[in-house]
C-alpha cells in the first residue's frame, strides 16, 4: 500500500473520530473545533505532498 493511501485512510479515520466522538458538526461548534479540524486538514495537505514527493522518486 502506498504512502499517499495511508496517509488519506489515516485523514478519513480522524474525521471520523472527530465528527462522532467530538461532535464538531454539532449544533454547538466552538471556535475550537472548527480550528481543530482545519488544522488536520492542513496537516493531512501537508502529509499528502511529502507522501507524494517520496513515491516519485
Amino acid at each position: 500500500m502506498g504512502k499517499v493511501k495511508i496517509v488519506s485512510i489515516i485523514y478519513a479515520i480522524g474525521i471520523i473520530i472527530g465528527a462522532l466522538f467530538f461532535d464538531v458538526w454539532g449544533a454547538n461548534t466552538t471556535p475550537l473545533k472548527t480550528m481543530s479540524i482545519f488544522a488536520w486538514t492542513v496537516i493531512f495537505i501537508i502529509a499528502l505532498f511529502f507522501a507524494d514527493k517520496n513515491e516519485r522518486k
